[in-house]
C-alpha cells in the first residue's frame, strides 16, 4: 500500500454565483493502492470538500462523463492512475470548449446533440419504404466491423478539447463531428452522395479546417483511428471541390 501525499490543486467556479470567482482550490489526501483520479476526487468530496462537482456514471471508461483536463491533458479521470503522476502534484481543470456548469462539471450534451443534428446522424435512405417481412440488406462483415469501430466513440469530449482548430473556431465540426460523418459515409445502407457530404462539411468549419495536429488521436481514450478517417474524409471532400 501506498503512503505517499498526493497534493490536488483543482479549478473551482460556479458561473450561475454572483460572489463566485475562479481560483484553484488545493487539497492533501494519502495515495492509495491503485488509486484513480476518480477514486480520489470521490474520496476529495466525502472527506474535504462537499460542494465540488464533477461527473461520472459508470466509472469504467464507457460513458465518457468523466473527461477533464488532468495535468494539462484531456483524459478519463476514472482511468487515470494517480502513481503515474510521480510529482505526486496533480492539477484538474475543465475541458475547454464546452460550457462550463460548475468546478470540473461541463455540458458536453448541448454540444453532442448540436453536432448530432448539424451533420444529420442517422441513415437516409431516400425515403425507401421498410418492410418489416424481410430480412435487412446484408452489409459486408468487414464493412460492418469498420462502422462498429467508428461507433465506439463514447462522446467523453476529450478530442474537441484537444483540438486546437475547435478552440479558434467556435463552429468547427471538431473530431467527434468529423468521426460522426465517417461513420455514415462508408455505411452502405446511407445513401448520401459526396455532393451531399460536401454541403455538410466541405469548409473551414468541416473538414478543411483541421490542421492536422492530430491530438485528437493522440487523447481518445478508445483509440479510434481518427487520423486515417479524417485524412480519408479530406480526400473525398477535395475531390468535391
Amino acid at each position: 500500500m501506498s503512503n505517499r501525499i498526493l497534493t490536488f490543486k483543482i479549478f473551482k467556479y460556479n458561473p450561475q454565483s454572483a460572489v463566485s470567482k475562479p481560483h484553484f482550490a488545493e487539497y492533501k489526501i494519502e495515495e492509495l493502492d491503485s488509486m484513480t483520479i476518480f477514486i480520489a476526487l470521490n474520496q476529495i468530496r466525502a472527506e474535504l470538500d462537499q460542494s465540488l462537482s464533477f461527473d461520472f456514471v459508470c466509472r469504467a471508461g464507457i460513458c465518457g462523463s468523466c473527461g477533464m483536463m488532468i495535468n494539462g491533458r484531456p483524459r478519463l479521470a476514472c482511468r487515470t492512475l494517480t502513481k503515474e503522476f510521480e510529482s505526486g502534484i496533480i492539477t484538474l481543470m475543465p475541458l475547454p470548449a464546452f460550457k462550463l456548469i460548475k468546478d470540473l462539471s461541463v455540458d458536453t450534451g448541448t454540444w453532442f446533440e448540436g453536432m448530432t443534428k448539424r451533420v444529420e446522424s442517422w441513415i437516409h435512405n431516400n425515403h425507401k419504404e421498410i418492410d418489416l417481412t424481410k430480412f435487412e440488406e446484408r452489409v459486408e462483415p468487414s464493412v460492418a466491423e469498420e462502422v462498429f469501430e467508428l461507433d465506439r466513440c463514447i462522446e467523453c469530449g476529450c478530442c474537441v478539447a484537444s483540438c486546437g482548430t475547435k478552440v479558434m473556431r467556435e463552429d468547427f465540426i471538431a473530431p467527434a463531428g468529423l468521426n460522426r460523418v465517417a461513420r455514415f459515409y462508408i455505411d452502405p445502407q446511407d445513401d448520401r452522395s459526396d455532393e451531399d457530404w460536401f454541403e455538410l462539411i466541405g469548409d473551414d468549419n468541416g473538414i478543411f479546417g483541421c490542421m492536422s495536429l492530430l491530438a485528437c488521436q493522440d487523447v481518445c481514450p478508445k483509440e479510434l483511428p481518427l487520423q486515417t478517417k479524417i485524412a480519408y474524409l479530406r480526400r473525398k471532400m477535395v475531390q468535391c471541390k
